[in-house]
């Protein structure tokens, strides 16, 4: 028997809300294996598309400037960062991963990424795209809701609700 449009949406849902439960237990995994906290793995996460500023990464990761150079500082004692020199700008400090940094991080999730891409291989080239536009549209709007909630926690009614809960 053929499920309704309006299942269907629904088991779509769960299954994403279990997969993001699933996605985050494996991070969780992987920072306790590194030794690392939430923050400083989702930093890695974001150094591993290449090099990034402080206040860039301040940006991506939501963390204030004082928070961010205190991540940094951590994660490059640890061996996971560097701080260098733009090569066209002197006065610019970038932060990227090191090797070592990079090597330790993939030995945990390299395994899942090539299995991943197995899993992808009984699609089709319109399947791909189609799950590619989907998973856009999903970030879009998912970063979207984020912004609107940073904007909104300055206001009045969002400061009670926060208070409310310490």
């Amino acid at each position: 028997m053929a499920r309704n449009r309006q299942a269907l949406i629904g088991d779509l849902g769960t299954e994403m809300q279990a997969y993001q439960r699933s996605t985050n237990g494996f991070d969780d995994e992987v920072g306790r294996l590194l030794r690392l906290n939430p923050a400083d793995l989702r930093c890695l996460d974001w150094l591993s598309g290449g090099r990034m500023t402080a206040s860039e990464l301040s940006r991506a990761t939501g963390l204030s400037s004082a928070a961010t150079t205190a991540l940094m500082d951590r994660l490059e004692r640890k061996g996971f960062v560097r701080r260098v020199r733009d090569e066209t700008d002197r006065r610019q400090v970038l932060v990227e991963m090191t090797e070592e940094g990079t090597d330790k991080v993939w030995q945990l999730y390299g395994p899942l990424v090539a299995e991943g891409a197995g899993l992808l291989k009984g699609f089709t080239r319109d399947e791909l795209a189609s799950m590619l536009q989907l998973l856009v549209a999903m970030r879009q709007l998912t970063d979207q809701h984020r912004l609107r909630l940073r904007e909104e926690s300055s206001l009045p009614t969002a400061r009670a609700l926060m208070s409310d809960q310490t």
